[in-house]
């Protein structure tokens, strides 16, 4: 009786162990997503097309607002210098879902253009699927929605 009551405890303190390793490896994730999503923001305004193309998988998928596609070659031409790109503020709210390999950002960004000679800043909800693939975290699809 004695021996299998140790060998319950032996096999709930693995699992408790097992899980608070798990809960580490989650919170890890979520911040190295955080912060490749900030390096994204930080990259897009200064027109950094070889930051970006690091954290974006050579088969992204980009949802336009319009619902067209662009790939990560068609997204990175369109990105031009430091001043010529949107002006991106940084997310009004981000959050980050991990999925074992995957990781869900959700998330509210103000973006500030210039349209018909004028600054509008329009607000855009946006989720980003993150995949860790050889090592690293990269951006698989993304998707931004306007907000009314």
């Amino acid at each position: 009786m004695k021996a299998a009551a140790c060998i319950v405890l032996i096999a709930v303190a693995c699992l408790l162990l097992l899980a608070a390793q798990q809960d580490d490896s989650e919170a890890q994730a979520r911040s190295q997503v955080l912060a490749l999503e900030k390096l994204w923001n930080q990259a897009y305004k200064a027109g950094d097309t070889k930051a970006l193309g690091s954290i974006l998988d050579s088969n992204l998928v980009l949802v336009e607002d319009d619902g067209s596609l662009k790939t990560r070659a068609q997204f990175l031409s369109s990105v031009q210098g430091p001043t010529s790109n949107e002006e991106q503020v940084a997310p009004e709210s981000l959050t980050v879902r991990v999925f074992g390999k995957t990781a869900i950002a959700i998330g509210v960004i103000a973006v500030k253009a210039k349209e018909n000679g004028r600054v509008v800043t329009r607000r855009e909800r946006f989720i980003d699927t993150w995949l860790f693939k050889d090592g690293n975290w990269v951006c698989i699809a993304t998707d931004a929605t306007p907000m009314k």
